[in-house]
C-alpha cells in the first residue's frame, strides 16, 4: 500500500505527481482551446515544448513541506513561479 492511500489521497499520488499532473491538464487543455479542440500532428513538438515547459514550473514552484510528515507536501507561503 502506498503512503497516498495512507493519508487518504484516493488517486495515489503522490503531492508531487499530483501537482504534474493538474499542470499537465492545465495546458493541455490551453492548447485545446488555443487550437478549436484539435491538435493536428504538425502541432505536436510546439504541445509537448509547452507542457514540458509548465511541468518544469511546477516542479520549480513544488517544494516539500519543512514540517511534521503529516504535512501536505507544499510549503503554505510558496510562490508561483510566471
Amino acid at each position: 500500500m502506498s503512503d497516498a492511500y495512507v493519508v487518504g489521497d484516493p488517486d495515489g499520488l503522490s503531492p508531487l505527481l499530483v501537482e504534474l499532473r493538474d499542470a499537465v491538464a492545465r495546458e493541455l487543455h490551453a492548447q485545446l482551446a488555443m487550437r478549436g479542440e484539435r491538435i493536428e500532428l504538425a502541432d505536436l513538438p510546439e504541445v509537448s515544448y509547452q507542457v514540458t515547459v509548465q511541468v518544469e514550473r511546477a516542479l520549480r514552484a513544488w517544494r516539500p513541506a519543512r514540517r511534521a510528515p503529516t504535512g501536505s507536501g507544499f510549503d503554505e507561503d510558496r510562490d508561483l513561479v510566471d
